[in-house]
């Protein structure tokens, strides 16, 4: 995993304590969303609001 950071922060011309920090932040930011979702979700159901679409005809 050292090398493949090695080699990507070289292709982006990044650090690689920038690349994990980013990553980090990205995977903190992912697993609230889901933890959210997750509480949201019965509510959501109740509402028949099941699917990706329904969500954007719910915000039309």
């Amino acid at each position: 995993m050292r090398r493949e950071l090695k080699s990507l922060s070289k292709a982006e011309n990044k650090a690689v304590s920038d690349i994990v920090r980013e990553s980090i932040r990205r995977h903190v930011a992912l697993e609230r969303f889901r933890a959210l979702r997750k509480s949201v979700l019965p509510y959501a159901e109740a509402q028949g609001i099941l699917t990706d679409d329904d969500v954007f005809r719910a915000l039309k």
